[in-house]
């Protein structure tokens, strides 16, 4: 990647919501991880836990990525500060919106 790919993707800024099965989801949100099939083994780990969104974001390609801190996990906050190993990516489509009662 050259030197002025890399300024198009820290110039861009995050997004400030996304549908999630037609609810919009901003990031402080909370969700649950639904991970489509055949994913990695975090998707297999992951799958039916709250999180929080921490941050909506888009790659190079235009997609959209929802960053999320899982609840469980013991290093919430080094994911809070967007340190590797806890905060998680995952598509508009492998999030639900957390409904009271869940």
């Amino acid at each position: 990647m050259e030197e002025w790919e890399w300024h198009l993707l820290e110039d861009q800024n995050g997004l400030q919501a996304v549908l999630a099965q037609g609810v919009e989801i901003k990031p402080g949100d909370r969700v649950r991880l639904r991970p489509r099939p055949g994913g990695d083994v975090f998707d297999l780990t992951l799958a039916g836990k709250s999180a929080v969104v921490q941050a909506i974001e888009h790659d190079y390609e235009n997609r959209v990525h929802v960053a999320v801190v899982v609840d469980d996990d013991p290093g919430q906050d080094l994911g809070h500060l967007r340190l590797p190993g806890h905060c998680f990516f995952f598509s508009p489509d492998e999030i639900e919106p957390w409904t009271e009662g869940q």
